[in-house]
């Protein structure tokens, strides 16, 4: 927003300080808000380390290693949070804020910890007789209120993001040639990362939740779903179309990010498996090609078709809305994956292109070491062992290029649709 004065002289001056004024009234309002919550969230912190991280250490009721799994970095953000409420409540919010940016390391720590710390805090409440008794009489202490533990341990994960509201507001109502702003913006750039790494880390644990249910209602350990780098997209009944004119049948189908699994419900009479799943078929994704039959039309439900390297399906629902949700599931998922393929041989191509012309250089003749070729093939056959099995799928095609008929036959292997 400008600051020069406007056409009319004096009334331009008056409507730029009516603003300069409203920006003040909101950043006292948010300031002081400021200062009353972090006085509150010191004092939890405090109640934390005082009355269980201490006292604790002290009486050995808890073992080292679980202590720290619960409590992880909660001490050193008390003592930065203290350090923040000195300079917060003498007005020096960028100052402040511009100290705990380099602590913040200790946040990321206590956030990318959070899962676990509540999982063995539950563990030894289940196990542990004397940290359970312990902790009941320390919460029925009058400064805790009736909080729970497992509520203040949140607390720090729910302080980011209220930290990332603050300052934007401090921001935004603050003059660009106020010395606070660059650093207000600063701290704001600071703490949105750790708030997206909070996003990020809730929702790899609802993704591996997601697939740990799914992986609980298939019968057996026969069909795989816990694997590195998957995520759950979607599930739902859809029929099975057979090529040969025969009746539809019902399918349950899990889609994921590089995989459709395609599984029927057991048999009620087996009583220890009758809420579960067989696995039938694994589709994999990668080579996977999706379009509608006629389920673009209004008329009630439609087909999709899924074409595979080796395998075709025609899927069929009598819901229009679900139709084009499992359209749009399996287009974004097949997209994604497939670009995701492509950066990755791009990227293997460009490494090991300087290897090839450092080796190949003018002043290295091919026939005066004539076994160049076979120790050429020895590294790269020793680089493939020290991959992890992650990447010799995504890498094997790059490799195999021998002739034109093992290229093909590798990749219709990687791509076939696996029957469980």
């Amino acid at each position: 927003m400008s600051f020069s004065p406007g056409p009319s002289g004096p009334p331009g001056c008056t409507s730029i300080q009516e603003q300069r004024d409203r920006w003040e009234r909101k950043r006292s309002r948010t300031a002081k808000e400021l200062v009353q919550t972090e006085q509150r969230y010191c004092q939890q912190l405090e109640l934390i380390t005082t009355y269980f991280v201490e006292i604790l250490k002290a009486k050995g009721t808890l073992k080292q290693d679980i202590q720290e799994s619960i409590f992880s970095s909660i001490k050193a953000i008390h003592s930065v949070n203290q350090s923040l409420l000195v300079h917060l409540e003498n007005g020096y919010f960028g100052r402040g804020f511009e100290q705990i940016c380099p602590q913040l390391h200790h946040y990321n720590t206590y956030v990318d910890n959070i899962y676990n710390a509540r999982k063995v805090l539950g563990i030894q409440l289940r196990k542990n007789k004397a940290f359970r008794r312990f902790k009941k009489l320390q919460e029925a202490r009058p400064e805790f209120n009736n909080q729970k533990l497992e509520d203040l341990l949140q607390l720090p994960v729910q302080r980011i993001d209220q930290y990332k509201h603050f300052l934007q507001d401090l921001a935004a109502n603050t003059s660009p040639d106020n010395p606070e702003f660059q650093q207000l913006s600063r701290a704001v750039t600071a703490v949105c990362e750790v708030s997206q790494r909070i996003q990020n880390n809730s929702r790899r644990h609802e993704n591996h939740l997601q697939l740990c249910r799914v992986q609980k209602l298939l019968k057996g350990r026969k069909t795989k779903v816990l694997a590195a780098g998957r995520w759950y997209i979607r599930e739902g009944w859809l029929k099975v179309v057979p090529p040969k004119g025969a009746e539809a049948k019902p399918k349950m189908f899990f889609l994921f990010s590089d995989m459709l699994l395609q599984a029927k419900r057991c048999s009620p009479l087996q009583y220890t498996n009758r809420d579960k799943f067989a696995g039938q078929h694994a589709y994999p994704l990668q080579d996977c090609t999706v379009e509608k039959v006629f389920g673009h039309t209004r008329s009630q439900g439609g087909l999709l078709s899924l074409t595979f390297p080796k395998a075709k399906l025609l899927l069929m629902s009598c819901n229009q809305e679900d139709l084009n949700d499992w359209y749009q599931s399996l287009s974004t998922a097949i997209r994604k994956l497939q670009s995701k393929q492509t950066v990755v041989h791009q990227r293997d191509e460009l490494c090991r292109r300087p290897l090839r012309s450092a080796a190949d250089g003018p002043n290295t003749p091919s026939s005066s070491n004539p076994n160049r070729k076979r120790n050429l093939v020895s590294s790269e056959s020793s680089e493939h062992a020290q991959r992890p099995p992650a990447e010799w799928e995504s890498s094997a095609p790059k490799r195999m290029k021998q002739s034109d008929t093992s290229e093909k036959s590798s990749a219709e292997a990687s791509s076939s649709c696996v029957i469980l």
